[in-house]
């Protein structure tokens, strides 16, 4: 369980009785990141049994409220729980006066370091460069300036089979020759092949995280073949003409873009609360892309 997705709200811009705002947590290799933060997220934080104190880093994907107005009180909470760790935020550059105002004026002053990451507009950015996994960040089309991300994890390695290690006792300069690719040779001068001594190592996964955006097919070469992507569904095919003003998608859109990427999995998400029931949209998505789901509040999604 190294790489998994909780979603914690996926309605839009007014939260309902069936759908909160939107927030997501993508766990990988047991470290939790936020991906937005919408009103009511710390309560959904706790719902789920994840523990806030282990995020280091939060990423808010544009400045619409149902994206970030959950953000001040989630650090708050940090504040009131005795939280000293630094918190890295990684957003729009204007959310830094946006919570500093709010904190100044409360007179709150944080026991824990709160880092700004601005974003860069334009292109395909790396936000973190971990041992296991990469996050980066690509340009969505949106009323204000908006960003997708990408959570890659990095290629593994063969592991050495467990009778060759007994039986040969490899040292750390032969085994890290065989991780990388190269052969065995023992002091009689047998050799053994690399791939008759390790074993295969698992693929490792990719997820896209599409927030708000009008149809664009020039998010495709950032998502290309990802194993999930989540992309926005505010509407259904009649409603196109509304999309299109509001710089949204229709879960038609959404799965013409799944195909034309080549994803694996299209989970749709960010209903309008038009829709109590998102069948139909789920309907006019997997007409175009059968491998498609709709999203829900607490649904968690296990990739590896």
């Amino acid at each position: 369980m190294q790489f998994s997705i909780q979603i914690l709200g996926c309605g839009s811009a007014l939260p309902t009785s069936l759908r909160g705002s939107s927030s997501q947590v993508v766990n990988v290799h047991s470290k939790p990141l936020l991906l937005d933060c919408g009103e009511g997220t710390q309560l959904r934080l706790r719902q789920h049994k994840i523990r806030m104190q282990q995020i280091q880093h939060v990423f808010i994907s544009h400045l619409h409220g149902d994206h970030f107005f959950g953000l001040v009180g989630l650090l708050s909470s940090l504040h009131l729980l005795g939280r000293k760790k630094p918190l890295n935020i990684h957003a729009p550059k204007a959310l830094k006066k946006i919570i500093e105002d709010q904190f100044e004026v409360s007179g709150t002053i944080l026991q824990y370091e709160v880092n700004f990451i601005s974003l860069n507009m334009g292109k395909l950015d790396l936000l973190i460069d971990e041992e296991n996994y990469q996050v980066y960040s690509f340009p969505l089309e949106h009323t204000v300036p908006t960003w997708g991300f990408l959570f890659k994890e990095k290629p593994f390695r063969p592991k050495l089979k467990k009778s060759f290690i007994n039986k040969q006792r490899p040292n750390i300069e032969a085994i890290t020759k065989i991780i990388n690719g190269g052969d065995f040779v023992n002091e009689k001068g047998e050799v053994f092949k690399h791939k008759n001594i390790t074993t295969p190592p698992r693929n490792s996964v990719s997820y896209a995280y599409c927030s708000d955006t009008k149809y664009t097919e020039s998010i495709i070469e950032y998502i290309e073949g990802v194993d999930v992507l989540y992309h926005e569904a505010s509407f259904g095919n009649d409603l196109k003409k509304q999309a299109a003003l509001r710089a949204h998608s229709t879960a038609e859109q959404a799965a013409i873009i799944a195909e034309k990427a080549n994803v694996a999995q299209l989970v749709l998400g960010h209903f309008s609360a038009r829709y109590k029931d998102v069948s139909p949209l789920l309907d006019e998505a997997k007409a175009i892309f059968p491998n498609t789901i709709a999203a829900e509040d607490g649904l968690k999604l296990q990739l590896s």
